[in-house]
């Protein structure tokens, strides 16, 4: 039998049927160049064939939001951060995603310190990984994680909805 402390509360059982998917996103913001580190989809990519993207994923059971930013920043660019160097710069909440039929919540986060130089650790995913011009952001870019880039670059931390009625 498990005790319960008075700072643990038993946990209810998950009501899998209907979770929204927690996801990170990390802007790498050089500010002295004004570039950002952005990725390509590749042509095989399960979503957003060839257009570009912020580095994101999936956070994995009992992964709190910040390791998954750090773990999926490493796994597509090899680029490290410290969870401490981390701020919330956007909120998105999107009804429904490809793999997220209940709909999915990605938390984008900015940073200004990081360790090494992008490059692209998932070549079946990515077509490329680089530094881009904040100023020449590519238009052919993924609707939710482009306009929560685009208004981070504006000054604001803001929430944006996508595909609710």
């Amino acid at each position: 039998m498990t005790q319960q402390t008075d700072d643990q509360p038993k946990a209810l059982k998950p009501a899998l049927e209907s979770m929204t998917l927690l996801v990170a996103a990390v802007i790498v913001h050089d500010k002295a160049t004004n570039r950002v580190v952005l990725l390509q989809r590749s042509e095989n990519a399960k979503f957003a064939q060839g257009m570009w993207d912020l580095p994101v994923g999936k956070s994995e059971p009992g992964e709190p939001i910040t390791e998954t930013a750090v773990r999926e920043l490493y796994e597509e660019t090899g680029l490290t951060v410290k969870p401490g160097s981390l701020k919330v710069a956007h909120i998105i909440h999107g009804a429904w995603g490809v793999e997220a039929p209940n709909g999915f919540l990605t938390v984008v986060f900015a940073t200004h310190e990081w360790a090494g130089e992008p490059e692209n650790r998932e070549p079946r995913k990515h077509a490329q990984v680089r530094w881009v011009d904040a100023d020449a952001i590519p238009e052919n870019f993924v609707d939710t994680t482009s306009s929560a880039l685009n208004r981070y670059l504006a000054g604001g931390t803001q929430i944006s909805l996508a595909g609710w009625r």
